[in-house]
C-alpha cells in the first residue's frame, strides 16, 4: 500500500457547514476536494490516512454543480455570430462575466449565419478547461442554418440553407469543420435530414431539434435516427395540437428507443414560456428537462439596440425583439435567474431546479462523469449558494473563481 505521500502532494481541502447536492438530495456532508477532483473521504481516511491541509467553513450554503449553459449566443456587448477580428477577447469576456451567475460550462451558440462566418468563427473556438479566467468551453452549438423558414424566428431567411443532393457535405461546406463542434440544431422534416442525423450523430455530435414545422411522426424518426435534444421547447416549432401534438409530443412518445432519452431545453425567463407551459412541460418530462439562458450580447447591458448575427434586436426590459418587429429573439436573462425563475413558476424543490441547470445538461451531453454533478472523481466544478438560490462564490477545479462581495446578498 502506497504511503499518503506517494499518492499525491497536493494540499486537500475540506468545505465543512454545508449541505450537498448529492444523489438527488441535498445532504449534510462535507465536501473534500484535491487537485480539482471530488475526493471521497473514506478513501483518504483508511487508505491513505490523510487529512485535510485546509478547512473552509460554508456557513451552512448549498453546494451545487456549477451550471452547464447549452444555449448562449453571447452577452456583455459580444455577439458570438458575429466574426471579428478580436472575438476571442469577446468569448473570453463572456466566460469571465457569467462565472458570477455560476455558469461554469458553457457551448457558445452561433444562429443562421453566411458560411463565411462561420469559417471565420468556429477556428476561433476551442474545448478548454474552466478557471480563473472564466468558465469552460465544451464546443459550440450551431443553430441554424438548415431550419424551417416558416418558423425562422429571430434567424435572418436570407441565410437559410436546406441539405441538396450532397446532404451532409453541404453541411461541411457550410461551416467549414466540425472540429469544435457539440450541437446542431436542424430541422428534421427537411429532406435528407435523416442521413445527416447519423452522420453527425456517428461523429459524437448531440442533434437538436428546433426552428421546425416537424410534425411527431418526423420527429420520431429523428430521434430514432439519433436526435437527443429539442432547441428552446414551445419556441419557433408547432404549437401543441391534440391530434398532432408535434416536436412537443415527444416528452411522452412511446417510439422513443429503448434506453435513449430525449432531452428539451427551456427558456426559463418568464418571456419565452408561460409558467403554465413551463409547469406541463416539467410535470409531463421532468428528467429531460435542460435549463437554458439562449442569452443575446444585450444580457447585462442596458435597454436599447443590440445585434444578434445579421440582426438588429431591442431590448425592453427582460423582452428582447427583433428591431422594428414583436418577434423575440433570445433572452437576455442570465442562468442563476432562470434557475430561480423555474422553481417559483414550478414549485419544484431546489434539488430539481439545480439538476435542470447541471445534471441534465451533462447527461445530455454525455459527460455526466465529470461534469454536473458531485460524485467522487468528478470534476470540483461547483457554487455556494444561499436559500433564495443566490449565487455565493463559484469554484472551478477546486478554486475559488469569483466571490460575491458581500453587497445584495
Amino acid at each position: 500500500m502506497p504511503s499518503n505521500k506517494s499518492v499525491s502532494d497536493a494540499p486537500i481541502v475540506q468545505f465543512t457547514n454545508c449541505r450537498i447536492l448529492r444523489d438527488h438530495q441535498l445532504q449534510r456532508e462535507d465536501l473534500w476536494v484535491r487537485e480539482g477532483k471530488i475526493l471521497n473521504p473514506e478513501k483518504l481516511f483508511f487508505d491513505e490516512k490523510g487529512s485535510a491541509d485546509v478547512q473552509l467553513d460554508c456557513k451552512d450554503s448549498i453546494i451545487a454543480p456549477g451550471f452547464i449553459d447549452v444555449q448562449i449566443n453571447g452577452g456583455f456587448g459580444v455577439d458570438f455570430s458575429l466574426a471579428t477580428d478580436d472575438f476571442k477577447s469577446g468569448i473570453d469576456l463572456v466566460s469571465q462575466k457569467i462565472l458570477s451567475h455560476g455558469v461554469t460550462s458553457f457551448c457558445p451558440t452561433l444562429v443562421t449565419s453566411p458560411p463565411s462566418v462561420y469559417h471565420q468563427v468556429l477556428p476561433q473556438i476551442s474545448v478548454r478547461n474552466g478557471g480563473a479566467h472564466g468558465a469552460g468551453i465544451l464546443g459550440a452549438h450551431l443553430e441554424g442554418p438548415f431550419i424551417s423558414k416558416e418558423k425562422k424566428g429571430a434567424h435572418p431567411e436570407h441565410c437559410l440553407r436546406t441539405f441538396e443532393a450532397g446532404a451532409f457535405q453541404d453541411l461541411l461546406a457550410t461551416y467549414g469543420s466540425l472540429d469544435c463542434v457539440q450541437i446542431v440544431t436542424l430541422a428534421p422534416e427537411m429532406r435528407r435530414s435523416s442521413e445527416v442525423i447519423q452522420e453527425l450523430t456517428k461523429r459524437g455530435i448531440c442533434v437538436s431539434l428546433g426552428h421546425s414545422v416537424a410534425n411527431l411522426s418526423q420527429a420520431e424518426e429523428a430521434v430514432q435516427h439519433g436526435a437527443t435534444f429539442i432547441t428552446h421547447l414551445f419556441n419557433a416549432m408547432l404549437p401543441f395540437h391534440h391530434r398532432d401534438p408535434g416536436i412537443v409530443g415527444l416528452l411522452t412518445s412511446d417510439k422513443i428507443p429503448a434506453g435513449r432519452r430525449v432531452f428539451y431545453g427551456m427558456i426559463s425567463d418568464g418571456i419565452h414560456t408561460n409558467p403554465a407551459a413551463l409547469r406541463i412541460a416539467h410535470r409531463a418530462h421532468p428528467k429531460g428537462l435542460v435549463l437554458v439562458t439562449d442569452a443575446i450580447a444585450g444580457m447585462g447591458l442596458a435597454p436599447g439596440r443590440h445585434t444578434l448575427g445579421q440582426q438588429v434586436v431591442e431590448i425592453d426590459g427582460l423582452n428582447t425583439y427583433i428591431a422594428g418587429t414583436k418577434t423575440l429573439s433570445g433572452s437576455v436573462a442570465t442562468m442563476d435567474t432562470c434557475v430561480r425563475h423555474f422553481q417559483e413558476a414550478t414549485g419544484c424543490s431546489v434539488e430539481t431546479a439545480l439538476e435542470a441547470a447541471s445534471l441534465h445538461p451533462a447527461q445530455l451531453l454525455g459527460i455526466e462523469h465529470k461534469k454536473g454533478t458531485l460524485n467522487y472523481d468528478s470534476d470540483a466544478d461547483f457554487l455556494m449558494l444561499n436559500d433564495s438560490l443566490c449565487v455565493q462564490a463559484t469554484y472551478i477545479a477546486g478554486e475559488e473563481v469569483w466571490r460575491q462581495d458581500g453587497s445584495g446578498m
